[in-house]
């Protein structure tokens, strides 16, 4: 749009005024990555490219019997089928500049679309591996009657998602952690990955005490959700989420790090001249895997508001 010009004065807009192009881009927003926070990734360093395959031993259940005084012993012959973490999962990325926007631009567009795909990779994986890793997590540690030694703590189950207000936001958290607890899951390393909906909860809770927290400053000031019953906290919008009787209804994860494995590699980073025009192209692969590998440190909860 031109500007504006007062009646009777000459309007010189394209003849005396020229179009600018800032030298400033505005910048994308991103979702947050929790993948790495939530997973270990013990194996990374063995795996090279797309399809390689990576051998996890694990330790055998050994049984213990009660003896009677000159009884024959049995033969306990230690087994247990190794895990393989498949990487046969991989993104990729293709764009041109053209040399003409090259020539007319005084961004490096390139390195700013680079950037760009790297944290949308990030993202398109932790939304396949938050839904992926659903159905391997421990049936005792979800569902209606969770818990391996009370059976009746209610994590929600399709058709009857467990419904979260801010009064009772602790009581599952701590009721996710009571599940934990008899599935023998470690304190230290616990996670839980939250909706925002769910956090805000938090921050108008009497959560926003620092004490409760585990933090030495308020979450209401500094924003971050520090540590509740030993989970150290994370918010994230690529929780799997579907509608459910009308109510949008989330599956939050929770666990130990050691529940589950996770290996990525940038294996291709190129730019290229392009053949068909004038232009120069980037492009990257990236391949990954991951893999539940003990289900029992996993919690997965079925919450809607």
């Amino acid at each position: 749009m031109a500007f504006p010009v007062a009646a009777g004065a000459a309007a010189y807009s394209g003849n005396f005024i020229p179009e600018l192009w800032s030298a400033k881009l505005i910048q994308n927003f991103y979702d947050a990555s929790v993948l790495t926070a939530i997973s270990n990734t013990d194996y990374e360093g063995e795996i090279k490219r797309h399809g390689d395959t990576v051998n996890i031993r694990t330790t055998p259940d050994i049984t213990i019997r009660p003896y009677t005084k000159g009884m024959t012993l049995t033969v306990e012959r230690p087994d247990k089928p190794k895990l393989q973490l498949v990487i046969d999962k991989a993104n990729f990325f293709n764009c041109i500049e053209d040399d003409v926007d090259k020539v007319q631009s005084d961004i490096d567009l390139l390195g700013t679309w680079s950037r760009d795909a790297s944290e949308k990779m990030k993202l398109a994986v932790d939304a396949d591996v938050l839904t992926g890793m659903l159905p391997d997590v421990s049936a005792l540690n979800r569902g209606a009657t969770a818990g391996r030694i009370s059976g009746n703590i209610n994590l929600g189950v399709a058709g009857t998602p467990r419904v979260i207000a801010k009064a009772d936001v602790l009581d599952a958290i701590v009721d996710v952690g009571t599940v934990l607890d008899e599935a023998n899951c470690p304190d230290s390393d616990r996670f839980m990955v939250i909706p925002a909906w769910m956090a805000g909860m938090i921050k108008k809770s009497d959560l926003k005490d620092a004490s409760i927290s585990g933090d030495s400053t308020s979450i209401m000031r500094n924003g971050r959700l520090g540590m509740i019953d030993r989970f150290t906290l994370y918010t994230s919008h690529n929780l799997n989420n579907v509608l459910d009787g009308g109510n949008r209804c989330f599956s939050v994860v929770a666990g130990n790090k050691m529940g589950l494995t996770f290996a990525a590699q940038m294996v291709e980073t190129k730019s290229l001249e392009a053949e068909s025009t004038f232009g120069t192209i980037i492009r990257g692969l990236q391949v990954y895997g991951y893999k539940v590998v003990k289900p029992e440190a996993l919690a997965v909860g079925y919450f809607r508001q």
